[in-house]
């Protein structure tokens, strides 16, 4: 058994989720390959299995007949569909609903797949969360669902001791978008720093992704709250040297804050309660896999600055509540979202189709 999975571009929740699936399938006996049409931050990074990274369509093309997939996984670019069926590929063809954004946003993709989907498609991926399951039933009601929880690697995220900062430090993860709400991140930073004046401020992204808009919007806006001076950003981070960073926050007395409008599923926040790194975040659907509200991270209202400070103080000023979250946190995700899991489901999601 032989499967693709494609995505624009090797970089953020999905390249982690390609090389964790991969790892996975793999020891079960399905061999597994990557095609990523750009170039990204994550291309550099060693895997176990073949990654092609081209947008040629000779090259696709080549790929295809070489390796005669059983089943291809195309995430998000529902154009690329069409591609591939022209190129010749006449096998499994699956839609990954992964990163699609707010809600109202994924709606608009969804529809203008639709025609796409209903000429190419056999099924759709998607994980647990709410709003895509409701729009792919109300908007795709004859395409065949698959819901898989992603993986997550609970094994290499875990505590890794060290000497900790000495101030307390509020971490984020994401893109320079709306979508991530990165102004939000700062004004809650900025009402902490007036009861915690010593905090520092420590965010993780891919300048690749950041508009050139963005960029000035957000040094305009980090400059008139005065966090200039309390901020260090961490930029192109390989995945595997995370845990260590999140250890550190962890036993700093600060927590990782996800601001998030909406989240398909949520890696940072997933991997960073490996860690027992505490978590504060908007309810922002996909994080519901993970976060039960004081037991194993705390949610706060999307837009309600004031609410956020009073939880984040909470996390940091609550010895007992705060080890309480991390240590349920960990187990929680222990239990839900190991590897063996996740094979089998893939599998049987390919035995419903006839491949063995």
């Amino acid at each position: 058994m032989k499967v693709l999975f494609t995505f624009y571009v090797p970089s953020g929740g999905v390249e982690t989720l390609n090389k964790l699936r991969c790892e996975s399938l793999q020891r079960g006996g399905i061999e597994c390959h990557v095609l990523y049409l750009m170039p990204g931050s994550a291309s550099q990074n060693i895997t176990n299995f073949p990654v092609f990274i081209t947008s040629r369509d000779e090259e696709i093309k080549e790929l295809l007949d070489t390796h005669h997939y059983d089943a291809i996984i195309v995430t998000s670019d529902y154009l690329l569909m069409e591609r591939l069926r022209c190129l010749g590929y006449e096998g499994i063809l699956i839609y990954e609903a992964q990163g699609l954004g707010k809600r109202a946003d994924a709606e608009i993709l969804i529809i203008e797949a639709v025609p796409y989907l209903r000429s190419h498609c056999n099924a759709v991926l998607i994980p647990p969360t709410d709003h895509l399951l409701e729009l792919f039933i109300s908007i795709c009601p004859w395409l065949h669902r698959y819901v898989i929880p992603n993986i997550v690697d609970v094994q290499s995220f875990r505590m890794i001791p060290g000497e900790p900062p000495c101030d307390p430090v509020i971490a984020w993860v994401g893109r320079l978008e709306n979508n991530k709400n990165w102004s939000e991140y700062l004004k809650i930073a900025h009402q902490i720093r007036l009861h915690k004046p010593a905090l520092h401020l420590w965010m993780f992204h891919d300048p690749e992704l950041a508009s050139e808009e963005q960029k000035q919007l957000f040094h305009e806006e980090l400059h008139a709250l005065g966090l200039n001076d309390r901020l260090n950003v961490f930029t192109n981070m390989p995945n595997h040297i995370m845990p260590v960073y999140y250890s550190s926050i962890a036993g700093s007395g600060g927590f990782l804050l996800s601001t998030s409008i909406t989240e398909g599923f949520g890696y940072a926040v997933a991997e960073a309660i490996c860690c027992t790194c505490p978590v504060l975040s908007t309810d922002s659907d996909g994080v519901r896999s993970f976060i039960v509200h004081n037991h194993s991270g705390k949610f706060y209202p999307l837009g309600n600055v004031e609410q956020a400070v009073r939880e984040g103080l909470e996390l940091m000023d609550n010895p007992a509540l705060r080890s309480h979250i991390r240590d349920q946190g960990r187990l929680h995700m222990i239990s839900r979202f190991g590897s063996e899991s996740y094979a089998h489901s893939f599998r049987e999601m390919l035995n419903s189709f006839s491949i063995f």
